[in-house]
């Protein structure tokens, strides 16, 4: 019967990274980044014990973290019992030669209604008040503060450095 090597595979980027090239951490944190910055949309990974859920959502990357807002979902079972999360962003596969995506590791929390910090991202996405309190119950906001991150980028490799690059905050 056949025996998967889940050890062996979950180590394969790992290896692959103590032998690569590495962009100086400033410049990685820059390109990073700007890939953010070029996008708007992830796919938000969460989890539960009997559950996990991958939602495309719209954020705002702001100081540093990554911000949700939403009205509700199957992903606040998930952020309810664990704070860990995953956040991929991509562009469309075009070839081995034109890969460029970035996940993320993240801590997840739920930003109060109406703090400051809450209003902040109000103002960020240019939401009126009068229409945020119009609602039957303010939209929920998820704040993601990033672990860490693993940015791939085919052009990397023209410039002497590896494909993946991993970054610790």
């Amino acid at each position: 019967m056949y025996q998967p090597d889940y050890d062996t595979a979950a180590a394969h980027w790992e290896e692959r990274d103590r032998d690569s090239v590495h962009v100086d951490p400033a410049a990685l944190k820059e390109k990073i980044e700007n890939f953010i910055g070029a996008h708007n949309t992830c796919a938000l990974a969460t989890a539960s014990a009997d559950m996990v859920r991958n939602t495309p959502i719209e954020y705002n990357y702001v100081k540093g973290c990554f911000y949700f807002f939403s009205e509700g979902g199957l992903k606040f079972k998930g952020l309810k019992e664990n704070k860990n999360v995953g956040i991929a962003i991509f562009e469309p596969y075009g070839g081995f030669g034109k890969l460029k995506s970035l996940q993320v590791q993240g801590k997840a929390s739920m930003v109060e209604p109406f703090s400051d910090e809450y209003l902040e991202l109000m103002d960020h996405k240019k939401i009126p008040m009068a229409a945020m309190k119009k609602l039957p119950q303010p939209m929920n906001l998820i704040k993601v503060e990033p672990i860490s991150f693993d940015y791939l980028d085919s052009e990397l490799k023209k410039d002497g450095f590896g494909s993946r690059q991993h970054l610790k905050r």
